[in-house]
């Protein structure tokens, strides 16, 4: 996720964070190479220009060169400036109340992503406690509508659909009086796209905007198209009027123009970013944690977000006093290995991590995770829960019964005894959790092979 743009900011703030004194001389260097960096990320070029010459502007006055701490201050500068690009602050649906219908009308052009996006906002409101209807209006594309009905069935949302329909305008209106005579308080309308923009595309959504009054006019753009899905968000708000946007395949884009130029040229801020393919890999768009991402600080208030969605509150505090307590198993191994696959892939858990956002998800021994879960599951309850009676008669039946070999199951239960006294010394020792803390927001990928995370994740 913005790898490139990522890697060349990273190395700025780290090089600016330690310098005591900021000359003019610096400034300058330092903003010319960020503009580089926005230039090759594809970011436009109004945008780029209105960035340089504030961040000189301000970065030259006092509250920096005279500065008891010049570096960080430069740094917070950048910072600030790059949340104002992305659009200040997250900006909310604005629903009605649950008791009448509020309409979500989504756009774009064909294979920016609109049915899946669609299917991925109505799993959020249902999760958030609204009552979605998902509704089929693209009648153009072939299969559109059965895709969007596959999609509802997977997240238990209704699906309004007309078969053999050919007026798009006509099964949007009727799903909304469906609507109304089912308690359901939201209607999201996927609409047809096309390759391009064309006049029968936007005659019919100009019509359906104006029968269906829908209190947000979403553009769905693909990410990845950089400066042309910004021209596209320009012309459909020019002709229809759009109040924000859903940026798909935000994970794949290595450069982030697209996400870092459309609030200044459009003025409609980013909503939601699609962050992979599963349901779940949907984001409500916060600037300031996406700039401290881009800027290498990590995003550890998403992270805590994504561990409290899939994490057991009353089970991870009963797992803390068994840690504490020296009574970590390796049943309680296997479900912490379960308990962060929930999180999402192990690369976009620890990107989220100061000074890891340039790590590479191909560090990851995939293959080794799964030997280690299979060997764990391929013991009996009994061994699970006492790892001293494992003998060497034990583990050969364990590694037959894992397709792994005696010597990784060794390594196994040697791991698991480390990672078992590292938790207790760490659940008793508030120094040594404040040490850890420190030594991972300075952490650099060279140092990726020392590190472990709970469960005994090695890299």
């Amino acid at each position: 996720m913005l790898e490139k743009i990522t890697g060349t900011f990273s190395s700025i703030v780290k090089t600016l964070s330690g310098n005591s004194k900021i000359t003019e001389k610096n400034i300058e260097d330092t903003v010319e190479q960020i503009k580089m960096a926005l230039l090759e990320a594809d970011v436009n070029l109004r945008v780029v220009r209105r960035f340089v010459n504030s961040t000189i502007e301000e970065a030259k006055g006092e509250k920096v060169l005279k500065a008891v701490d010049p570096g960080q201050q430069f740094v917070k500068i950048i910072h600030d400036k790059i949340v104002s690009m992305l659009g200040d602050k997250k900006t909310d649906l604005a629903l009605k109340g649950p008791d009448t219908q509020s309409v979500i009308l989504l756009l774009g052009l064909q294979g920016a992503g609109k049915t899946t996006a669609a299917h991925k906002l109505a799993a959020k409101l249902k999760k958030d406690g609204r009552k979605p209807l998902l509704t089929a209006c693209d009648l153009v594309r072939p299969a559109a509508v059965e895709q969007l009905s596959v999609l509802g069935q997977k997240i238990d949302v209704p699906v309004y659909k007309e078969e053999g329909a050919k007026d798009a305008v006509k099964v949007a209106k009727n799903a909304i009086e469906f609507a109304k005579k089912n308690g359901i308080d939201t209607v999201i309308i996927d609409t047809a796209g096309r390759l391009q923009i064309d006049e029968a595309m936007m005659k019919e959504l100009v019509e359906l905007k104006k029968k269906t009054d829908p209190v947000e006019t979403i553009l769905v753009a693909d990410s990845m198209t950089g400066q042309n899905a910004v021209d596209i968000a320009k012309s459909f708000d020019e002709q229809l009027g759009i109040t924000g946007v859903i940026l798909t395949k935000f994970d794949s884009d290595a450069r982030g123009g697209a996400a870092l130029s459309l609030k200044t040229i459009t003025g409609k801020p980013i909503l939601f970013i699609g962050t992979g393919e599963k349901t779940d890999d949907f984001e409500q768009f916060h600037p300031d944690r996406i700039a401290g991402r881009i800027l290498g600080m990590g995003d550890i208030v998403s992270l805590v977000e994504k561990a409290q969605e899939t994490v057991d509150q009353e089970a991870a505090i009963k797992m803390q006093k068994k840690m504490a307590r020296n009574e970590f198993t390796l049943q309680d191994m296997l479900e912490q290995f379960e308990s962060v696959e929930k999180m999402g892939s192990v690369s976009k858990i620890v990107q989220m991590l100061p000074g890891m956002s340039n790590f590479d998800e191909s560090m990851v021994d995939k293959a080794g995770i799964k030997h280690q879960k299979a060997i764990i599951q391929s013991m009996t309850y009994k061994e699970r829960l006492n790892h001293l009676i494992i003998g060497p008669s034990r583990r050969k039946r364990i590694a037959k019964g894992s397709g792994t070999s005696v010597q990784e199951v060794n390594k196994l239960i040697k791991q698991f005894e480390k990672t078992k006294l590292t938790m207790k010394k760490l659940t008793r020792n508030r120094g040594m959790q404040a040490k850890m803390m420190q030594q991972m927001s300075g952490m650099d990928l060279s140092q990726l092979g020392n590190m472990q995370l709970p469960g005994g994740f090695h890299f």
